[in-house]
């Protein structure tokens, strides 16, 4: 059966241009109600205006779909409840949510102001945490929710001159994987997607060759699913030009050493032991790592658990 939202009502911050905007005109052709939020600064973070976002309004009503616009700075909590108040009072729920909205302040760690790395998480990572609470409760009263949160390729695997974004974008994934566990007994589902796409954000970065392959459609289709009643839950899918991957955190096999060993020689002489990733597996959780550990401690001292 084919991937509708007719019914569902979601939010897509910074959804004025680039990603957002796609994933908003994505949702509305396939029936969703869109609130298009976006704060309408610079890609720094300064300045606003509502322009961009009443623009992607206009394109999706001239489609025939329903949205409305919102200017919500996603890093002040207040602004942030005010919005999900107003879709809910204005459409009666807040069903799907795209986390999307962001700013660069990129510079090497060295030269890096404490402001440049504060406001980055404030956008980022405080952002996404705090459109996530605004929605949660009324996700856990009706059993359902969709939440689509946006790391990046800069946090998975570390990129020069961001150590701001980058930072913020590893503690999304982190808080993705706990919402996951929390969300799964009232079918609220949270996953991540990690775009590389020609944006506002990216033009500066990239050769013109590489933009044109790049486009920001080319993202929505993956976030579309991970909104969907089938999406998985606790899934980080990477998309860009055409391309998608599940990108997983794994941990090797590795090895236990009896007390007389807890030593940094022995760690150094092991190494390339507690290294292979032959039998390398992406844990579940938390708790699935200290039960590996207890199992493992447990075998070699020839304790039944």
């Amino acid at each position: 059966m084919a991937i509708r939202f007719d019914g569902r009502v979601a939010i897509v911050t910074g959804a004025g241009n680039g990603l957002g905007r796609a994933h908003a005109l994505g949702l509305a052709a396939l029936g969703a109600k869109v609130v298009v939020n976006d704060f309408g600064g610079a890609r720094d973070g300064t300045g606003g205006s509502m322009t961009a976002a009443e623009t992607v309004v206009e394109e999706i009503r001239k489609a025939g779909g329903t949205a409305m616009a919102d200017g919500a700075d996603v890093s002040n909590y207040e602004q942030v409840q005010a919005m999900v108040a107003k879709a809910t009072k204005e459409w009666g729920s807040v069903d799907l949510l795209v986390a999307n909205a962001g700013i660069l302040r990129d510079k090497s760690f060295g030269k890096m102001e404490l402001s440049d790395f504060q406001k980055v998480i404030d956008v980022h990572l405080a952002g996404t945490f705090y459109c996530c609470k605004a929605v949660w409760d009324g996700m856990k009263e009706r059993n359902y929710g969709r939440i689509v949160l946006t790391t990046s390729s800069s946090g998975m695997f570390g990129n020069f001159g961001q150590a701001n974004y980058g930072a913020a974008k590893a503690g999304i994934v982190g808080l993705m994987n706990v919402l996951a566990q929390e969300g799964r007994k009232t079918d609220i589902r949270v996953n991540t997607v990690s775009p590389t796409a020609a944006t506002r954000m990216t033009e500066e970065l990239l050769p013109p060759q590489a933009l044109a392959l790049m486009k920001p459609e080319a993202i929505t289709p993956a976030v579309l699913f991970l909104l969907s009643d089938n999406a998985p839950t606790r899934t980080t899918l990477g998309a860009g030009a055409g391309s998608f991957a599940q990108i997983k955190i794994i941990e090797t096999e590795g090895i236990n050493l009896p007390e007389s060993e807890w030593t940094p020689d022995a760690i150094a002489a092991h190494f390339a032991e507690i290294s292979d990733d032959s039998k390398a597996q992406a844990l579940e959780g938390a708790f699935q790592q200290t039960q590996k550990y207890v199992a493992q401690a447990a075998a070699r001292l020839g304790i039944k658990m």
